[in-house]
């Protein structure tokens, strides 16, 4: 396994190993199993005799999942080799999209979106340390810029198929096809994926120190406060577009696709560049966001800006995963722990937003209410960023023992 320290990836670099495409095109299935629960909710409450706040809270339920049971199951795999801890996480999620593909009722749904959630935090830790080892600390913006890819690729194309889905052939198939994702994904990363080392013994001790360090819970605040502030518009969007700058109907679900495709782009232009610049994408990204957010808080009702702004949250905001990631494991290693602890933290950070962006409007301040919440949430991000000050863009001289967890 690498031990690398941090330097600048060099021009001509190898491109990344095949294991990291896999890594994507799991994080793309299991972020679609997420997502589309939300594309499907009249299917969903009509088939299980259900409220539409009930089916609202097994999103809620995935959630939740990620933040409390993920980064219990990490700890209990940390002395699992990456393949094999992979290999059963996938198998714990195809569990649970099996059970939702065969439910008949409310509970087995539930249980569904507990089980997937838990396998998809551990799994997002693990693969994050399996690229680390794959590609060491030079390049790890770019292999997790690559990984998190699906993330985006779910929102783009995962939601709108399984949605299409929903409204021809009901919403079991949609189920079925990322089953049939997942079991595909098992046998790439099967043949693929090296086996890795055994982890160390002292691996426990390395990543308990590490996550004892201030510099860790900067970088955490920080991502927190990103997605909190994304998320708090990005949840009331569409009322927004529709209400406020007055497009119709039809027009929206094309922003939308705008909006899903400036995410890819952005986060394959982060990921290239996160490496050696953490910290000015990071700075760049949060102040581009605030002055979006503001501008839209002053000018939504004028279209011409409220499609450049749709634009611009799509470049600016999520894409800033693979610097967030960067920073994250430069303060405290790229163990699992470590990372499945950073998942937690950004979903706590989604949920804070959508949450607080429907307090605002449930206090009656109208559909620009979440973006003042979200420009307020981007302007503590980049005050957080100088928190932490080591090195000049976070690239730290970091000993190789914390960098191989």
């Amino acid at each position: 396994m690498p031990t690398t320290t941090a330097h600048p990836e060099r021009r001509g670099a190898p491109p990344l190993p095949a294991a990291i495409y896999l890594l994507g095109l799991c994080i793309f299935a299991m972020a679609t199993s997420e997502f589309m629960v939300a594309g499907m909710m009249p299917s969903l409450a009509s088939a299980f005799h259900a409220s539409l706040a009930e089916v609202g809270n097994l999103v809620s339920a995935f959630a939740a999942s990620v933040v409390v049971g993920g980064p219990l199951l990490t700890w209990r795999l940390r002395a699992v080799r990456r393949k094999p801890a992979l290999l059963g996480l996938l198998a714990v999620f195809l569990i649970g999209q099996l059970i939702g593909a065969t439910s008949d009722g409310y509970p087995q749904m539930l249980a569904s979106r507990i089980v997937c959630g838990v396998a998809q935090s551990a799994f997002f830790g693990v693969a994050l340390a399996l690229a680390g080892e794959l590609v060491g600390m030079d390049r790890i913006a770019r292999a997790a810029g690559m990984v998190l890819n699906g993330l985006m690729l779910a929102s783009v194309a995962g939601l709108p198929m399984a949605t299409l889905l929903d409204r021809h052939w009901g919403w079991r198939p949609a189920f079925w096809l990322v089953a049939a994702l997942v079991g595909l994904a098992m046998l790439g990363i099967a043949a693929a994926a090296p086996a890795g080392d055994k982890p160390a013994g002292q691996e426990a001790g390395v990543e308990w120190r590490a996550l004892a360090r201030p510099a860790l819970w900067a970088a955490y605040l920080s991502s927190g406060l990103i997605i909190g502030a994304v998320f708090a518009v990005f949840t009331y969007l569409a009322p927004l577009l529709l209400r406020v700058s007055g497009f119709s109907p039809a027009m929206v679900p094309l922003l939308f696709g705008v909006y899903g495709a400036a995410t890819v782009l952005g986060n394959l232009v982060t990921g290239r560049l996160a490496d050696r610049h953490t910290r000015r994408v990071l700075q760049g990204g949060v102040l581009t966001l605030l002055l979006v957010m503001l501008a839209l808080a002053l000018g939504a009702q004028w279209q011409a800006l409220a499609v450049a702004g749709v634009c611009l949250l799509g470049l600016a905001g999520l894409p800033m995963n693979p610097a967030m990631v960067a920073r994250v494991v430069r303060a405290g290693g790229t163990g699992p722990m470590v990372n499945s602890l950073h998942m937690a933290v950004v979903n706590l950070g989604l949920m804070f937003g959508a949450w607080a962006g429907g307090l605002c409007l449930d206090a009656g301040w109208g559909l620009r209410a979440p973006l003042w919440l979200g420009a307020a949430l981007a302007l503590l991000a980049w005050l957080s960023l100088g928190l932490d000050r080591r090195g000049d863009s976070w690239q730290a001289k970091v000993r190789p023992v914390d960098v191989s967890v």
